[in-house]
């Protein structure tokens, strides 16, 4: 039979795991939420830029267009361009915290002749 633990020992072992494990858990959840961030800005972008291509279709401004399914704030800061029969929309991606390098994501879309 195992000699007796002497309980004092290990007292407080848990909080010092707990506080050991939280900064791997922040950085998890930062990482979770950027990739989270940047697959919802694509998803913006791929929809401005069918919008501007659909408005190229019927003869109306293509950045127009592209701005008017972008939230306001978006709308301002996204980069609309037609080169031929492609509309292409870049956004940058939120940063979660400020000395994080800026991301930019681009879409593409075709006017149809």
């Amino acid at each position: 039979m195992p000699p007796p633990r002497d309980r004092r020992a290990s007292r407080g072992q848990a909080a010092v795991e707990l506080v050991a494990l939280l900064p791997a858990l922040a950085l998890l959840v930062l990482v979770c939420w950027w990739i989270v961030a940047g697959a919802h800005t694509w998803s913006q972008a791929g929809g401005a830029a069918r919008a501007g291509a659909r408005a190229a279709e019927v003869g109306a401004p293509v950045a127009d267009g592209a701005r008017s399914v972008l939230p306001a704030a978006t709308a301002r800061r996204a980069r609309i361009t037609e080169e031929g029969d492609r509309v292409s929309v870049r956004l940058a991606m939120p940063r979660p915290l400020p000395f994080l390098p800026s991301i930019t994501v681009s879409a593409e879309a075709t006017v149809a002749p």
